[in-house]
């Protein structure tokens, strides 16, 4: 039996900056994020995400580096180990 990891949530607002077409680079970012296999809310300026904490931070890590072959850009992100975490024991 595998023991879950934490669960935590980010909210992930992406910034395209001098980018020639920014529509182009949050749909790949929605691409990257729906392609994890995690739980996530796509909402007009963020989209959060639920899950394991090594997913969500593997997420991140991927989000950022192939945003960073097509584009200039800042990503705002805030986590957290209790926001929409309901299956966290201590």
């Amino acid at each position: 039996m595998r023991i879950m990891e934490k669960i935590i949530s980010a909210q992930i607002a992406l910034s395209p900056i001098e980018s020639k077409n920014y529509i182009n680079d949050i749909n790949k970012a929605l691409s990257i994020i729906k392609s994890h296999g995690l739980e996530y809310e796509i909402n007009a300026l963020s989209t959060t995400i639920i899950g394991e904490q090594a997913k969500v931070f593997e997420l991140i890590n991927v989000l950022f580096c192939e945003l960073d072959k097509q584009t200039k850009f800042t990503l705002d992100i805030k986590m957290s180990n209790i926001c929409g975490c309901a299956n966290n024991k201590k």
